[in-house]
């Protein structure tokens, strides 16, 4: 005990936070109703506690045994395309029936549509700030919903408001909680394979969504199908690889630099946040347009805005658009 401090205040500058803190922590984590389990705890998410190491704590809102049944993951585009949308909502729906949860990270576009769609069958959400913290805004109705009826898992500590560095973090939990991540419309430099990439190495199965390859859309996830990922068309397709022993060929790829150059959020320069904040106004304006006036790719321009919104400087809309805070 005595060498705790320091070790928590070593080479990582983790601080011991006052006991006061603590309590404060666990009073207003139990007002609303949600609890801090350790990894050790009987309702700590078994394949979870697989993971070297798995997160020490995590906080839970709503009914905690979802974690302990099967789980499915699913992510893929913000800024998905109508059919997109609809093939996750299918697929949802129909693992839903059969049984399974579905979890995804609460974001717009395939995470919504896939917790929408299995709401009533049962459906986890890993948030990347605290429990208390709805992002995006725009999902308040749904994270209520499954606040009631589902599970909301958080790493972070009550009160605290995610920053674009926390959703890799964050992503390893969706994965990790489940015993395969499928992947819809992800593009070629898509965050999304951050998360098949982890999901490899939690040596979970990664599925994915065929698509044209004239849509950038679905570069990403070709290029997936292509080094082995298990082809997906319809949640028959997922019950039927859940059924078999893992024929896994796909290999997690392991550079650093590799996660480097799919991680949207790394090293962003300052001078292109305040250039994309400066091209915004109060009248929505694409993506799209902001990149191509920013000079930068629709990919970087995309992480830039989500870096403005978790501050408050711009807010997004489903469409690909953005517009200065209206508020």
């Amino acid at each position: 005990m005595d060498a705790l401090p320091g070790l928590a205040t070593g080479r990582r500058k983790h601080a011991i936070p006052r006991r006061e803190e603590i309590e404060q922590e666990l009073q207003a984590t139990r007002a609303m109703g949600a609890d801090i389990i350790c990894a050790d705890d009987q309702a700590y998410p078994a394949l979870l506690s697989q993971l070297a190491p798995p997160p020490p704590t995590l906080t839970m809102l709503g009914n905690a045994l979802l974690a302990q049944r099967r789980c499915v993951s699913m992510v893929g585009a913000r800024q998905a395309s109508a059919a997109g949308r609809k093939l996750a909502r299918d697929i949802a729906q129909d693992l839903s029936d059969a049984g399974f949860v579905i979890v995804s990270g609460l974001a717009r576009g395939i995470d919504g549509e896939a917790h929408a769609a299995a709401i009533d069958g049962g459906t986890i959400a890993v948030l990347g700030g605290g429990i208390d913290h709805i992002y995006p805004p725009q999902h308040e109705r749904l994270y209520h919903k499954i606040s009631e009826t589902g599970l909301l898992i958080s790493e972070s500590a009550f009160g605290y408001r995610a920053t674009a560095r926390d959703f890799p973090r964050r992503n390893r939990i969706i994965t990790g909680v489940a015993e395969a991540v499928i992947l819809i419309e992800a593009a070629e430099r898509s965050g999304s394979l951050i998360s098949a990439r982890t999901a490899l190495e939690q040596n979970r199965d990664v599925m994915a969504v065929p698509g044209s390859p004239l849509d950038p859309r679905y570069a990403g996830t070709n290029r997936l199908l292509r080094d082995g990922a298990i082809l997906v068309r319809n949640a028959d397709d997922v019950l039927d690889a859940l059924s078999k022993p893992s024929a896994r060929t796909l290999r997690a790829p392991g550079p650093p630099d590799y996660e480097r150059e799919l991680d949207p959020f790394r090293d962003i320069p300052e001078a292109q946040i305040a250039k994309v904040e400066s091209l915004l106004t109060l009248t929505p304006i694409s993506i799209e347009e902001i990149a191509r006036a920013a000079e930068i790719s629709e990919f970087r321009c995309a992480a830039t805005l989500v870096v403005l919104e978790l501050s408050g400087r711009a807010t997004t809309y489903p469409g690909g658009l953005a517009t200065l805070p209206m508020d």
